[in-house]
């Protein structure tokens, strides 16, 4: 049985974003990378909502996954 951790290290090995911070976004407990995992999370599952609001998807995106490396330590 593997743990949600473990789940999302696999998910991030794996070079999938997409999954792994949707995933991620679910934490109860993402500190101060919170904003960056959601807004990633959110401008993949949505990206017109993002580009409504006058920001750029691809950069909410690799803002989130950047969070996800430094909050969970994967390179």
């Amino acid at each position: 049985m593997q743990t949600k951790l473990s789940q999302l290290h696999d998910l991030m090995t794996q070079g999938k974003w997409n999954k792994a911070l949707a995933f991620a976004a679910k934490f109860p407990r993402l500190g101060k990378h919170r904003n960056a995992i959601l807004d990633g999370h959110l401008a993949c599952s949505n990206p017109r909502w993002i580009a409504g609001l006058g920001r750029d998807v691809n950069v909410c995106i690799d803002t989130g996954i950047k969070a996800l490396h430094i909050r969970y330590k994967i390179n």
